[in-house]
């Protein structure tokens, strides 16, 4: 198979091999998918680079491995069943997440091989490339939204809402009967956010004014953060009593300190999230949830820009960049 993979850690262009590989095949709990589309994440790129590894011990999660086939996320169609699967059959559509937590292949590469318990149905009406889009962002955004019980109802902020993980907690927010409310940056990025209620631009905007205005004075039940650390001074002042803070990143201060008493005396939940080693319940739940959404056609996936596989060097540095508004792409296959 052609496939992709390092052999060491470094800079994307300095230490990707593209070639072929033996077929893996399925052990009796796994299946194969010939993948044609694979996500890129941050969280990839991080593993490629070695970034983390000491101060984070992201290599527990992430192990080193001889040769490693990067990329969590992908779509496909299963080719060979394991013995013991049943749920699934040749032929199906289907999209992958978490391929690869403690394993050493992941989706850039034609074919996986990957535990049942990994994949969910892919309906006809989404593209193999929109399937690519799914694991990491649209499940961490549930895991965030819904790890404290039902949103029905309630005030929910996300802030960064034109990222990859913020565009989907948006949308399965609102799916969730939510008032949204979400932050973004500029006004090309408030054109990318889908079905929010209000958006704030929080370079020109106020935002503990405008959302207090926003909820009549009774501000949020629950925020969906991707800089926690940055946002302490504002979230704690917005968040109602009992509410909770979900967080999956803090890349503006790694090692924030927090306002305890003021976060204490609202009894406020702070929550950290990995989706990698969330609760498989939890795993399974988002799964379930994100495809019936696609069955509806309920959900639009920001797509910034596709690549070869061969060009994957160039798919980290887009995403490594900062720049891109949406989610890149590794196209494997056309057909």
């Amino acid at each position: 198979m052609l496939a992709a993979w390092y052999e060491k850690k470094g800079q994307a262009r300095d230490v990707y091999n593209i070639g072929e590989l033996e077929n893996p095949e399925p052990m009796p709990n796994e299946v194969r998918v010939r993948i044609y589309a694979s996500g890129v994440n941050h969280t990839d790129c991080k593993r490629r680079s070695g970034h983390g590894d000491k101060d984070w011990n992201y290599a527990h999660h992430f192990p080193d491995f001889p040769i490693i086939i990067p990329n969590n996320d992908g779509a496909g169609i299963i080719d060979k069943v394991g013995s013991d699967v049943s749920t699934f059959s040749v032929g199906d559509r289907v999209w992958v997440f978490n391929a690869r937590y403690r394993r050493a292949f992941g989706t850039a590469a034609e074919f996986i091989t990957i535990p049942a318990t990994l994949i969910s149905r892919l309906p006809d009406n989404t593209s193999f490339i929109e399937g690519a889009c799914l694991g990491v962002p649209a499940m961490t955004a549930h895991r965030c939204l819904y790890s404290d019980g039902d949103i029905a109802g309630k005030n929910i902020l996300v802030t960064g809402g034109a990222g990859n993980v913020g565009n989907y907690a948006v949308q399965l927010a609102k799916l969730g009967k939510a008032n949204v409310i979400t932050t973004v940056s500029s006004s090309e990025k408030a054109e990318k956010v889908l079905m929010a209620d209000h958006i704030i631009n929080y370079r020109d905007t106020d935002v503990f004014s405008e959302i207090m205005r926003i909820t009549d004075g009774e501000g949020v039940d629950r925020i969906v953060d991707v800089n926690l650390g940055v946002h302490w001074e504002i979230n704690y002042k917005i968040l109602k009593e009992n509410g909770t803070i979900s967080s999956y990143s803090s890349m503006g201060d790694r090692n924030p300190s927090f306002p305890h008493y003021e976060l204490m005396l609202g009894n406020a939940n702070i929550r950290l999230v990995m989706i990698h080693c969330s609760p498989f319940e939890a795993l399974q739940k988002a799964a379930d949830d994100i495809t019936n959404a696609l069955k509806t056609n309920s959900l639009i996936h920001n797509v910034a820009r596709l690549f070869a596989l061969d060009k994957i060097h160039e798919s980290n540095e887009a995403v490594e960049s900062g720049e891109m508004i949406g989610n890149v792409i590794i196209q494997i296959s056309d057909n």
